[in-house]
């Protein structure tokens, strides 16, 4: 399994190869491209030399906001976002032992279970949390019983909704006509 989210192979590669990165990754996709959000995590590699959950977390707040806004910023509203990725790994780090797969590995847990944990999360809501879900069971290798149903239609086979469906540059463009197609139909919805 690799995973070709960000059009950036060594990005593609820590998220292919860090759950910690892929969760962040999945923290930072909000008000942002996909691809920026998920490029995010080797930014803040590179630039801290922090790729695990412990010493994310334990770094001093004004330090790691500095990396956020190094330039390009990783995200667009550093502030926050720097403190929410800490926050999630300190989460990681008191609930889970700092490992990010154990969310989905731990006691061989289905995929209600799995959404319920996600859902735990500092800055996962329902929405993010069924993505993610279903990012895990379409590219990821989770087979957790019933996690296509606990993704709601971000698990369906075959759709290009989200983050999860993202496999080469054609998928992206399917993905990103969908979220047009959703906003237009939502703009609609409020005349």
């Amino acid at each position: 399994m690799a995973l070709h989210i960000t059009g950036d192979t060594a990005a593609d590669d820590l998220l292919t190869n860090n759950p910690l990165a892929l969760l962040i990754g999945m923290l930072l996709d909000q008000q942002v491209p996909m691809e920026t959000a998920f490029a995010g995590p080797l930014k803040i590699e590179q630039r801290t030399g922090a790729a695990d959950a412990a010493s994310i977390a334990a770094m001093a707040p004004d330090a790691f906001l500095e990396a956020f806004k190094q330039t390009p910023s990783v995200h667009r509203f550093p502030g926050s976002m720097a403190a929410r990725v800490q926050t999630l790994c300190q989460t990681l780090v008191d609930d889970w032992g700092g490992d990010a797969a154990a969310l989905w590995t731990d006691g061989d847990p289905d995929g209600p279970e799995v959404l319920r944990r996600l859902k735990s999360l500092p800055g996962f809501g329902e929405q993010k949390a069924k993505i993610f879900l279903a990012l895990l069971g379409k590219q990821y290798g989770f087979t957790g019983a019933g996690w296509r149903e606990a993704a709601g239609d971000y698990g369906q086979e075959g759709s290009f909704r989200s983050v999860a469906d993202i496999v080469s540059p054609e998928s992206l463009t399917k993905v990103r006509e969908h979220k047009k197609a959703m906003k237009a139909a939502a703009k609609q919805v409020k005349k």
